[in-house]
């Protein structure tokens, strides 16, 4: 790639929202600091460079990102009341982290404050709560979810929930059950975005025809480039021009490269050998390490363009976003190793030919149209 792409990428960047639909950073921080949300935000000091984060403040500013979704994710393990206590806990940790970085975060609830806080060079900061174990079947636990400042929700995560099939999971309820469909209702009713990464392909279709609203998918890339179950099959990718949604291509080694997937599902075989289960992150991570397998290949900048490209090829230009998962996963692509890394990926488009209008909309004004919309429905 040429200096000139990286420099056009740069400016382009400078003068448009940036926004990710998913990033990990409180999760990561919980993991260094523990429960207490004053004692992770605390744990590492995100105004220098760390080296076992994705995320940091020196990164974030080379990468020119204005506007972040950050994960308030519970894993599946918690269940019921302890699912409900995660998710408040991993929500005080983003509100803990815009207190104390009051010159770099703004926490923001409509698309007006997020431009407002990019024009005083502040990332916008939106939360959205993976996985909807987390709520423990209550709709009045999602309502508070909302009124604390949770901008989307994430119907499962690795599991299926009591209402809604998981695509990593073994399908029981035929996508939604009709309490299933009530919370996309009710989600509609309070301007909470409906996020379909980590659904089953039927999960997708059947909140797509319940829901009034558009649709995103905060992390999640293509089924017809990569056969990985966290992707996005194409029939559901073309409802998205009639629903208004957007799909956030994500770069998760895993799920963009072929040759990443078939390693995956090396591990998989040997962790189901060894009697684990491969959905539980912990147990995966403890069990790589020492595991005996082959290295892990490498994914590029190429993969994620690739998944890119198809996106928009299928669902149109005004229907793509991008969800890093940064903090998230052990290893990122060759090139976009961590939140610094944006703009090369601006300029490989800037260099196969993409206008900087279509990088626009990839970037941030077709996930500021979805709130937008979601929040016009809901007043």
């Amino acid at each position: 790639m040429t200096n000139e792409a990286l420099q056009r990428a740069t400016k382009l960047l400078d003068a448009v929202i940036l926004a990710d639909g998913h990033n990990d950073l409180p999760w990561e921080l919980r993991m260094h600091g523990g429960p207490n949300p004053v004692e992770a935000a605390a744990s590492l000091d995100l105004t220098v460079r760390q080296p076992a984060l994705h995320t940091d403040f020196p990164k974030l500013a080379d990468g020119k990102l204005g506007m972040q979704f950050w994960s308030v994710y519970v894993p599946c393990e918690f269940e019921g009341h302890s699912a409900v206590t995660a998710v408040l806990e991993q929500i005080e940790v983003v509100h803990q982290l815009a207190e104390r970085y009051p010159d770099r975060l703004r926490l923001v609830d409509t698309a007006d404050e997020a431009e407002a806080a990019f024009a005083d060079g502040r990332i916008a900061s939106l939360l959205g709560a993976e996985g909807g174990h987390s709520i423990a079947e209550s709709l009045g636990v999602l309502r508070i979810l909302r009124r604390l400042g949770v901008r989307y929700m994430t119907l499962t995560h690795n599991y299926n929930t009591t209402w809604a099939d998981s695509g990593t999971d073994e399908p029981v309820h035929g996508g939604l059950t009709e309490f299933g469909r009530d919370v996309v209702r009710e989600m509609n009713k309070i301007g909470m975005m409906v996020d379909l990464s980590h659904v089953a392909p039927s999960t997708m279709r059947a909140a797509i025809e319940v829901s009034s609203v558009p649709v995103i998918f905060s992390h999640s890339s293509c089924l017809a480039v990569n056969d990985h179950p966290r992707n996005i099959p194409d029939d559901v990718l073309a409802l998205l021009p009639g629903n208004g949604g957007v799909a956030m291509t994500t770069f998760v080694p895993a799920f963009i490269s072929p040759k990443v997937t078939a390693w995956d599902q090396e591990l998989k075989a040997a962790m189901a050998d060894a009697g684990q289960d491969y959905r539980n992150l912990t147990l995966r991570g403890q069990f790589v390490k020492e595991w005996d397998g082959p290295a892990k290949p490498k994914a590029t900048v190429e993969d994620v363009v690739a998944h890119v490209e198809h996106a928009r090829e299928v669902a149109g230009v005004d229907h793509i976003g991008l969800g890093g998962d940064y903090d998230g996963v052990g290893s990122l692509p060759e090139g976009l190793e961590d939140t610094s890394k944006y703009p090369v990926l601006f300029a490989a488009l800037l260099e196969r030919g993409w206008s900087e209008e279509d990088c626009a909309k990839l970037a941030g004004k077709n996930t500021l149209r979805v709130l937008r919309e979601v929040d016009g429905f809901a007043r």
